[in-house]
């Protein structure tokens, strides 16, 4: 079996069962493949209409419950049916469907109307406090991804460009929007806020970046003070490097040990391809 991951608490065996609790795109998919790869037995709960159905496909009957978006009870029942001893939030549901299409059960509801405020933090707070309430550890969400966290310095050659003053403004405004859970990433140029990213995420912020008609602009993207890494942590992919293009964004700086690649190897070559830089800054 291949090392462990630095995220994965000591307590459990490499024989103990991991759900991992599959929303969109390419993340849950990485996650599975790194996991098996260390020989770690995984499950896989979907969500309907949101899990990649190549995803799914990978799984048997026995290893596979598929939920409704916003069965909570649903959900929970799926983790004890798999016999999960952890379990892994990973991959976005259409934002929309928090809003609009999605029926809670009785659950749910009773979970949202315990909450005073409906954010990320909360909500997906509350989640995993009743998951932890049948006994099934939440677990790190970037753990089995050691090799997929970005890394101090430029990633994509000897030099990103930046300059400490640029960076520490850059980073101070990105920090400032996760404290006040608006977003994680922030886009700006010559001292100046162009974008702050929202409830739409970064690749719809980056494409409005286009309308500025700026030469200098830099994405930055960063975790809270007290970022709860079992949910909600920042994640760049091929489709952010996509949206940078599109948005006349060619540096992103991103936060080390805090910002997941979604497939590292294949993020930095795309950015290469695309003249766009990559810089890792720590969080000191």
């Amino acid at each position: 079996m291949a090392s462990a991951s630095r995220f994965l608490p000591s307590s459990f065996k490499a024989s103990d069962p991991i759900a991992i609790i599959a929303g969109k795109g390419r993340y849950p998919a990485l996650l599975a493949e790194s996991a098996l790869a260390r020989g770690v037995p995984v499950k896989l709960v979907s969500f309907e209409d949101e899990t990649d159905p190549a995803l799914i496909a990978r799984f048997d009957s026995k290893n596979h419950r598929s939920v409704p978006v916003g069965k909570l009870g649903t959900l929970l029942d799926s983790l004890t049916a798999l016999g999960a001893k952890g379990a892994v939030m990973a991959g976005q549901v259409t934002p929309r469907k928090l809003f609009s299409g999605m029926v809670p059960d009785f659950k749910l509801v009773t979970l949202l109307a315990s909450l005073k405020e409906r954010n990320a933090e909360t909500i997906f707070g509350g989640i995993s406090a009743e998951i932890e309430k049948i006994g099934v550890n939440m677990l790190d969400a970037r753990v089995f991804l050691d090799d997929h966290l970005v890394t101090p310095g430029c990633l994509t050659g000897w030099s990103c460009g930046i300059n400490d003053e640029a960076l520490q403004f850059g980073i101070r405004m990105a920090r400032e929007m996760a404290r006040l859970d608006i977003g994680q990433s922030v886009v700006t140029a010559k001292g100046t806020v162009i974008a702050v990213e929202a409830f739409e995420g970064t690749d719809q912020m980056l494409k409005r970046c286009a309308a500025t008609g700026g030469k200098s602009m830099a994405l930055f993207k960063a975790t809270k003070h007290q970022q709860d890494f079992r949910f909600d942590v920042p994640c760049f992919g091929l489709r952010t490097l996509e949206s940078m293009a599109e948005g006349g964004v060619q540096k992103a700086a991103l936060e080390v040990d805090g910002v997941i690649l979604i497939d590292k190897p294949a993020v930095i070559q795309r950015a290469k391809q695309l003249d766009i830089d990559l810089f890792g800054f720590s969080a000191s």
